[in-house]
């Protein structure tokens, strides 16, 4: 019997359980997942508790602080001017790119509704000068003032801060 026991045990092959082997492709997606939802959680907690201008809900304020932006002015830029200079008989010119810098930003659009004012102001004020009064520095300081004080005058919301040359040209 013994050995039909054996002859029976020979003929059955016991199916031993593999040992579990889990797949990468399957750990990876798995792993991505949970990036994708760590990454998510702390975008989240970026945008709701550390974007600046907004408290926390921790301290149980509800109101919004404002900050104080620094007083770094509004900038209008105006097209080139191209004049002659007074006194050369066409021979010399001035090339002058002026950029203002405003009061306040409502003053943009008050100047663009004076522009043209404003230009032929400046353009009868550059043509006026002579070489002498626009070549040396000093020349140039007075001139930024008389270019300030004259669109000034088309004013009345707020007003020009400083004028600047971003190009300035004597042929």
């Amino acid at each position: 019997m013994a050995e039909e026991q054996e002859e029976l045990l020979d003929e059955v092959e016991i199916d031993e359980p593999a040992p579990s082997k889990k797949s990468p492709i399957k750990m990876i997606v798995i792993l991505l997942v949970v990036l994708g939802l760590l990454g998510g959680g702390g975008y989240y907690a970026y945008m709701k508790y550390f974007q600046p201008g907004q408290t926390p809900e921790a301290s149980g304020a509800t109101e919004t602080v404002e900050e104080e932006l620094p007083n770094l002015g509004v900038m209008f830029s105006l097209d080139p001017f191209v004049v002659n200079l007074a006194g050369s008989q066409g021979k010399r010119f001035l090339k002058v790119t002026v950029s203002l810098e405003l009061s306040a930003p409502e003053v943009h659009a008050e100047i663009k509704e004076n522009i043209q004012k404003i230009m032929d102001s400046i353009l009868v004020l550059l043509s006026s000068k002579n070489f002498e009064d626009v070549y040396s520095v000093q020349g140039k300081f007075k001139l930024k003032d008389e270019i300030t004080a004259r669109v000034n005058r088309f004013l009345v919301l707020g007003h020009i801060k400083e004028a600047y040359f971003t190009e300035f040209i004597i042929q």
